[in-house]
């Protein structure tokens, strides 16, 4: 038995990728609306976190922070 029409398409229904973006939609409103003070809650602590992260990340770690402007004297020897 198959399952797949012969250009390729599913046998789903039409109406199928709406009914799942609504029951999404939904799930979602009310997750956040339930956990919203879960969610607020930590978000100082986020914060806080991504200082260090953005540090870490934006810097690339500490190891070539003396070599800054040495690139240009370097190739011109």
């Amino acid at each position: 038995m198959k399952h797949d029409e012969p250009d390729g398409r599913s046998c789903a229904p039409r109406g199928y990728n709406w009914i799942l973006m609504a029951f999404l939609a939904i799930a979602g409103f009310f997750l956040f609306t339930e956990h919203r003070a879960h969610l607020l809650g930590a978000l100082p602590f986020l914060l806080l976190l991504a200082c260090p992260l953005m540090h870490l990340f934006m810097h690339h770690g500490h190891g070539t922070h003396g070599d800054h402007g040495n690139d240009s004297e370097r190739s011109e020897k």
